[in-house]
């Protein structure tokens, strides 16, 4: 059987089985008697099988028809429900939003674009993994999210790569340490020889340290090494030491008792991208959260 109609043969269909009269039916959809009777012809060449009794004063459904009834019902609420689903997603109405991001980035830029974005699209469904960046490519590969936020281009074949913005890094100081009273930026010479708080490897806040050190020719050995945001600057503000984190991150976490300087001589910019699986498009939800990123990072940067 070769299946040649449309949703509007249905609906058409319908109409008459309703109705009971092509005249009545011609003047519902605004076409004439004899395309009405075309449409009808149509379905039942392709059922191969009558599906109305006609007369000169009416016409009735056929057992076929009664069937055929009750199953264009059902395809068109079927179609209807199809293209109303694809609508929400395109109009990001429904569907889901899963994202990885580095901790330094999970523990404060990601949460505050989130309240934003569930306050305007509150029935996207939004998941974040909090990890390193080899493991993030791997769900991205995996499809368990639908990309990454990290601070490393992946230069994998399967893996594509889109700059989002960058941030330079400054110094955590207590309020009470003689550094806190300046205002310009600080060498990362000057300060090599303090206690430094810094997370531990592979993760990124720690390698960038590093080459920061490494560009004076000096090993950067920080005396203690934890693995959150929030704990190196209450480590910091509780006069422990000081702390080399990257802009967006120390925006966050800026409270009384601690104050920040920015770091240069060398000026360490941390790339931010967003690295999602090559031949595989965005939803159009997930298009938006890569926005709102892309906009609030931005905002926070000079």
């Amino acid at each position: 059987m070769h299946i040649n109609w449309t949703p509007r043969d249905l609906d058409i269909f319908l109409v008459l089985a309703e109705t009971g009269s092509f005249r009545r039916t011609a003047a519902q959809v605004h076409l004439s008697q004899s395309a009405v009777s075309g449409v009808v012809a149509r379905l039942e060449e392709a059922l191969g099988t009558r599906l109305f009794d006609r007369t000169t004063r009416s016409v009735h459904l056929t057992a076929a028809g009664l069937v055929f009834v009750e199953q264009a019902r059902l395809l068109n609420a079927q179609t209807h429900e199809a293209v109303q689903r694809v609508q929400h997603i395109t109009q990001i109405q429904s569907g889901k939003v899963s994202l990885a991001a580095l901790p330094s980035l999970a523990a404060t830029v990601v949460p505050r674009v989130m309240a934003r974005y569930a306050e305007q699209h509150p029935d996207i469904a939004l998941q974040l993994h909090d990890t390193l960046s080899g493991p993030a490519f791997d769900l991205v590969r995996a499809g368990t999210v639908d990309f990454a936020l990290t601070a490393a281009n992946p230069d994998y074949a399967d893996l594509d790569y889109t700059p989002l913005s960058a941030d330079g890094f400054v110094l955590l100081i207590p309020l009470n340490h003689r550094l806190a009273k300046g205002k310009t930026p600080l060498n990362w010479l000057q300060v090599a020889e303090l206690t430094h708080i810094s997370m531990p490897l592979p993760a990124s806040v720690r390698q960038y340290a590093n080459a920061a050190f490494i560009e004076h020719r000096m090993a950067f050995a920080p005396r203690y090494e934890v693995e959150h945001i929030a704990t190196i600057h209450a480590m910091v503000k509780a006069g422990l030491g000081v702390a080399a984190l990257p802009e967006l991150a120390a925006a966050f976490v800026q409270q009384d008792g601690v104050v920040t300087r920015r770091l240069t001589g060398p000026d360490i910019q941390r790339p931010l991208g967003v690295v999602t699986r090559r031949n595989r498009s965005l939803s159009p939800a997930a298009q938006e959260m890569v926005r709102m990123l892309r906009q609030e990072t931005t905002a926070l940067l000079p």
